[in-house]
């Protein structure tokens, strides 16, 4: 039986809910409140805060899952990398650029504290950076190699060989050779900062796009998901829906522009450039301001139908009918604009590089059999008491790379696919791209001999430590 009465006094309680929903902390930065919102321009910080502390951290053990025993040595080291913090694109940067000159255009117009800030602001990017390894990207690497050699001491040794490869691109090459020079700085026992920088080069690092850039190789997914303009319908229609729209609406409001003026791409740029000036420079940045300020939150009316199944048991249902029944209301949900712009960034992930298409995953098969062809190896060396011939493979590629190859393992999915109408049944999604796949994201895959196993299938055990999963190792 329908209780509207019950309902409605729901509805009622709804505004007291709403101002008693926490705000942002007094004094805290604008850019580290939406850090954790930056998706695949999320430093790699987000997922390790004690890195900012200590950038040699390994961090906290993991409780319940134990390292292996003392019995097992390592063997083999293969790790896939995404590159360090890059600058935006040519693209990203002309999108910008266009942003930025509606908002100086507009500055007579405007009184709005965001909008004058904005109209001072320094554009400092240029169409020549186009996506290049920034200095902090280098020092990423180079930490990380320091922590990796501090984890396996026996693997990444004076006396081992190393074999690096690399996508062709340059914020790729780069990110290998600082990961080199990180490398040689541990193994000559340099401390941190004190270290006399050598000069960092390509030579000896392997390019292989047909490994690192296999997305770009894969005839069915260029021509089913690159070249195919439906193939992200589900993007397309959040760009247009309720949610987007509304901040769109807002944010025009707040620089005083003509709605028709902005778009969700030029939404979407000004907050990546919020996540670009912390990544890069370390600074919170004007930008964040449009996301970040106590108003800064959106308000989408959903449609609910409100039942009793039993005495005391009230519970809202999101309305999916065609035809509106007799007891339904429009309740508003207020989410921050940094949500609606992850979940943005999420679609696209999700729909071009993870789950969204059998393809997207498939096309890293390549990728993966690489990878346990040289565990293969390596297994059938020990047997016959060979040195291993391979025992670091350091790859290094793209956000592109590690997340197909993840969702081939079945990585961070979700039973509900993510969708334009279903954002709000998503809110604690596994999918969230800035903890998958940050800026220096790395997925290993350590081989462990382990001389007192009782059996043979016991004697070579394999760990694949990533960021964000119960796997020891998070580097």
């Amino acid at each position: 039986m329908l209780r509207p009465d019950g309902c409605l006094l729901l509805l009622l309680l709804l505004p007291l809910l709403l101002l008693l929903a926490p705000g942002p902390a007094e004094g805290e930065a604008a850019a580290e409140r939406l850090s954790p919102y930056f998706g695949t321009k999320s430093r790699y910080e987000e997922l390790h805060p004690e890195l900012l502390r200590d950038p040699l951290s390994l961090g906290p053990p993991q409780p319940g899952f134990p390292l292996p025993p003392a019995s097992c040595a390592p063997l083999q080291l293969g790790a896939v990398f995404r590159h360090g913090t890059r600058f935006p694109t040519r693209k990203q940067i002309q999108k910008l650029g266009r942003l930025h000159g509606l908002v100086q255009g507009n500055a007579g117009k405007c009184n709005a504290s965001a909008a004058s800030r904005l109209a001072r602001w320094t554009m400092w990017l240029r169409p020549d950076m186009d996506g290049k390894l920034a200095p902090r990207g280098r020092r990423d690497m180079e930490m990380l190699a320091r922590r990796l050699a501090r984890r396996f001491p026996s693997l990444l040794a004076r006396n081992r060989r190393f074999a690096f490869v690399s996508s062709s691109k340059h914020r790729c090459l780069d990110s290998a050779a600082a990961f080199r020079e990180g490398l040689r700085q541990a193994l000559d026992g340099q401390q941190q900062g004190t270290s006399q920088k050598h000069a960092t080069t390509t030579e000896g690092i392997e390019t292989n796009d047909k490994l690192m850039r296999f997305f770009d190789l894969c005839e069915r997914f260029v021509k089913d998901i690159e070249d195919n303009d439906t193939a992200m319908h589900e993007l397309d229609a959040f760009k247009e829906g309720p949610e987007m729209k509304e901040v769109v609406g807002e944010i025009a409001n707040t620089l005083c522009l003509p709605v028709n003026d902005l778009n969700a791409d030029l939404v979407q740029v000004a907050f990546f450039t919020c996540s670009f000036e912390l990544a890069i420079k370390n600074i919170s940045s004007p930008w964040c301001s449009l996301f970040s300020e106590e108003d800064a939150k959106t308000s989408v009316l959903i449609p609910v139908c409100c039942s009793w199944l039993a005495p005391g048991r009230l519970y809202l249902q999101c309305y999916k009918g065609r035809s509106l029944p007799k007891h339904l209301f429009l309740i508003a949900m207020v989410v921050g604009r940094e949500e609606v712009l992850e979940y943005l960034n999420d679609l696209k992930q999700y729909w071009k590089r993870a789950y969204g298409y059998p393809i997207n995953s498939r096309s890293s098969c390549i990728l993966m059999q690489d990878i346990f062809k040289h565990l293969d190896q390596a297994v059938t060396e020990s047997k016959s008491s060979k040195p291993i011939s391979s025992p670091v493979i350091l790859q290094f590629g793209h956000a592109e790379t590690l997340q197909p190859l993840l969702a081939l393992m079945g990585y961070f999915k979700d039973e509900e696919p993510l969708k334009a109408n279903n954002y709000h049944r998503q809110m604690h999604r596994k999918f969230r791209s800035g903890r998958i796949v940050p800026y220096a994201a790395n997925l290993l895959f350590v081989l462990y001999h382990c001389d007192q196993a009782t059996t043979p299938k016991e004697e070579y055990k394999i760990q694949i430590p990533h960021e964000n999963t119960p796997f020891p190792g998070s580097l």
